[in-house]
């Protein structure tokens, strides 16, 4: 779908300044339907909004910034959802696999020093991971 000069100049003026955001409202601003906002959710792992009590999607100035972000690349300069991925580092494709733990010996092991150690040395393979 394309958009007149208008509506793409309306999707670059500053964003309201709410608390929160209906899709209606994103896809609005963004100028994107409401079903590709969703598609991108399944697609990028940094574009998970919040639902509230009744399950409407609720977004954030952050979530809104990545959506646009988002449009910018795919429209504009043409990248890959892949691409995409790449660029915005999405966490999903950078996590290796989770480490198979060696749950077995800890629960064996009623040494409080030896659980100690197993626990103390899985948070560092988790520091070392996010870092």
């Amino acid at each position: 779908m394309h958009k007149t000069a208008s509506e793409m100049k309306k999707a670059q003026l500053p964003l309201p300044d709410k608390l929160f955001y209906k899709i209606g409202e994103v896809s609005k601003i963004a100028g994107v339907e409401s079903y590709v906002l969703r598609y991108w959710e399944t697609e990028f792992s940094f574009l998970k909004p919040r639902k509230n009590k009744s399950g409407q999607r609720v977004y954030v100035k952050k979530d809104l910034e990545s959506i646009l972000q988002v449009k910018k690349l795919l429209y504009q300069e043409r990248y890959t959802i892949e691409g995409v991925r790449k660029k915005l580092g999405d966490i999903s494709s950078k996590v290796p696999e989770p480490v198979v733990v060696q749950e077995n010996r800890i629960k064996e092991s009623r040494n409080p020093a030896d659980v100690l150690s197993f626990v103390k040395q899985r948070l560092k393979d988790i520091l070392n991971q996010i870092t």
